[in-house]
């Protein structure tokens, strides 16, 4: 027994040991990519899983190819048939919202969660962008932060040439709410002008907080200087992911959904970004749209299962509706 519990002891010390000497465990802890469920969808064949859908890829920098879901809105779904890729891409100029979704960490743009969602929105209307960001799924290439925000943004100048006016709509879950924040930044920055609409499902503030809450890192937080010990390995491995200071300088219209009994990034965060946006706001006298959507706990809606909301394309038609 005494043997035993040395172990036991040995390998709870060596953790934080471990992560300081390989800090790409963490990375790849965050990413989560290698777990490409559903492992046995072809995500080249969408009508598998998901119909009204045309499968293709972006080269978004050299040696990187990223695999993309287009999925049309219920306006297309009859003249669908039999069309080629290009119909559909010309499709994105017919005046429809195209909104671009960005999906959190784990698994594909096939998961289950992520494509009953996408469902949801291409019923109500909309055309559906769906991004495997590289190292995931099929795309090629290894994730890093700045590398999901160049996809992102790659994918968005894609369909801003074709789409010929019709509104842009970022849709981030989870970990692709950094990804979502982080891009409409750089388009403010860059182009001087903001994106025509941001949509945060279960956001965090900052992606350390959101590993620190996780329940393996909140069994080593009461061990002095761990918590500046992954703040450290964060630093280190260029991640950040910073919504908290990204909402404060972003002018585009923002609608927030957070469950209250959100399991994998506290219904808190949620809060807080929605009231460091209104506090931006009122400090620089922008009339930008700014909402918040909660879901009470006794729904069980948690961290992925908004779309089971039967109202919800009723408050994205609404929030999108008031900004034309």
């Amino acid at each position: 027994m005494k043997k035993f519990l040395s172990f036991l002891l040995t390998t709870y010390v060596s953790v934080p040991v471990i992560l300081y000497l390989f800090p790409w465990i963490l990375s790849h802890a965050i990413f989560s990519h290698l777990l490409r469920f559903p492992y046995f969808v072809d995500l080249r064949r969408p009508q598998d899983v998901l119909n009204h859908t045309c499968n293709f890829y972006l080269s978004t920098e050299e040696g990187v190819s990223v695999g993309v879901w287009h999925t049309l809105p219920v306006s297309q779904w009859d003249a669908a048939a039999g069309k080629n890729l290009d119909w559909y891409h010309e499709t994105l100029g017919d005046g429809r919202p195209v909104i671009i979704y960005l999906h959190g960490n784990v698994g594909t743009r096939a998961i289950s969660h992520r494509v009953e969602l996408v469902k949801i929105l291409s019923a109500a209307g909309y055309h559906v962008l769906s991004l495997d960001y590289r190292g995931f799924g099929d795309s090629t290439g290894d994730p890093s932060e700045a590398g999901l925000t160049s996809d992102a943004l790659y994918l968005y100048y894609w369909a801003k040439t074709r789409s010929r006016g019709s509104m842009l709509c970022l849709w981030g879950h989870s970990l692709g709410s950094g990804v979502a924040t982080n891009a409409a930044v750089r388009i403010q920055e860059q182009e001087g002008y903001a994106v025509d609409a941001l949509i945060l499902e279960a956001p965090y503030t900052r992606i350390g907080e959101a590993v620190a809450n996780h329940p393996l890192a909140k069994m080593y937080m009461f061990l002095p200087g761990f918590e500046s010990l992954l703040w450290n390995i964060l630093e280190r491995i260029n991640i950040s992911f910073a919504n908290d200071k990204n909402v404060k300088t972003l002018s585009s219209p923002l609608l927030i959904l957070h469950s209250e009994d959100d399991n994998v990034v506290p219904f808190h965060m949620g809060q807080k970004l929605y009231q460091i946006s209104l506090q931006a706001q009122r400090e620089s006298s922008r009339n930008t749209r700014i909402q918040m959507v909660s879901y009470r706990a006794n729904l069980r809606l948690s961290h992925s299962h908004i779309y089971l909301d039967p109202n919800l394309s009723d408050v994205v038609r609404r929030f999108l509706q008031n900004l034309t």
